[in-house]
């Protein structure tokens, strides 16, 4: 598997793994305020989250490509997309799980 390949599939499962903790911080932390506040925090934290990554990521794969600004680039939408299907999926089953869904 290429270096590019393993970033792509990395970023998609750094989409999921913000996706559960950006649900919970929005429930648990943010989950007082009954308008868009949650989701915006959200949206902020997975952002936060995915350029703390990079650079962590840019470290390790840095004499693997040749390119950086691919670093950056690669799976990005995956990321973004990951999120926010993993985002609304776990922020409902916690509706559910603690009976605030009606």
């Amino acid at each position: 598997m290429t270096p590019l390949v393993q970033l792509y599939w990395l970023r998609v499962t750094l989409g999921i793994t913000a996706g559960a903790v950006t649900a919970v911080i929005a429930k648990f932390v943010f989950g007082t305020a009954t308008d868009y506040t949650p989701l915006i925090n959200s949206i902020t934290i997975a952002l936060l989250f995915y350029f703390i990554t990079y650079y962590i990521l840019k470290a390790v794969y840095k004499t693997k490509i040749e390119k950086q600004s691919k670093i950056l680039s690669t799976g990005i939408g995956m990321y973004f997309f990951s999120w926010l299907m993993f985002f609304v999926l776990f922020y409902t089953i916690i509706q559910v799980i603690t009976g605030a869904a009606a």
